[in-house]
């Protein structure tokens, strides 16, 4: 087994699978973690909330590194302003609704990729972590290695907890010190499944099969 990637039992691909990537905060790596899922899975890929860098927002990034034949689905809200989306929903005059969110018609594996954390407002009322139990999927939760990320991570592990949301898979993206590692695995359900995702200094499509192949290889 490669230890850099992934432990526990095979990702399995029986069954169509939808899954939600979130993260303990922002800037920890969700969509290069959902590139490498969704060229995994060979899944569609979904951002519901794209706020800001519409010239390259996320789903760009996703056809540049999985290739053009990925489909990305239309964001239910683009907002231009690079900010918390209840804030860039605000100076556009536009109210963010979670009835307005409906999965895609698709019979494909889907990849869905969050903004930001969990508790990301998305209007004065709602966050992130309800729009994800609205849509009652699984999660996978990405962990970045900073200072602050045992806390922000554990915060994360018991709200979704809380909310009865899957964690169907713990993705640790980049190197960890071990009892830093050690401690955030401690408090993951027995059934959640550790992916090991390397380091990438350069992301480019290349680079992402190839993590996608070490997958494979288990």
């Amino acid at each position: 087994m490669n230890e850099n990637i992934k432990e526990k039992n095979d990702i399995e691909k029986t069954e169509q699978i939808l899954l939600f990537v979130t993260g303990i905060g922002t800037e920890v790596g969700k969509t290069v973690c959902s590139a490498v899922l969704t060229k995994y899975f060979n899944a569609d890929y979904w951002k519901p909330i794209q706020s800001g860098d519409l010239h390259c927002s996320d789903s760009m990034k996703i056809n540049e590194w999985v290739g053009e034949k990925v489909i990305c689905y239309p964001e239910t809200y683009r907002l231009k302003l690079a900010a918390s989306p209840h804030h860039s929903a605000l100076e556009e005059d536009i109210l963010i609704d979670l009835n307005e969110f409906r999965f895609p018609e698709t019979q494909n594996n889907l990849i869905i990729e969050g903004a930001g954390g969990l508790m990301v407002p998305l209007n004065d009322e709602e966050f992130m972590i309800d729009l994800i139990e609205k849509l009652n999927i699984p999660v996978a939760l990405v962990v970045k290695n900073y200072l602050g990320c045992i806390n922000h991570g554990l915060l994360s592990i018991m709200a979704l907890k809380q909310r009865k949301i899957n964690i169907k898979y713990l993705i640790l993206n980049g190197k960890f010190p071990v009892g830093t590692e050690r401690i955030i695995c401690k408090n993951i359900l027995p059934e959640t499944e550790i992916i090991r995702v390397p380091e990438i200094e350069n992301i480019t499509k290349e680079n992402i099969e190839s993590i996608t192949k070490q997958l494979e290889k288990i």
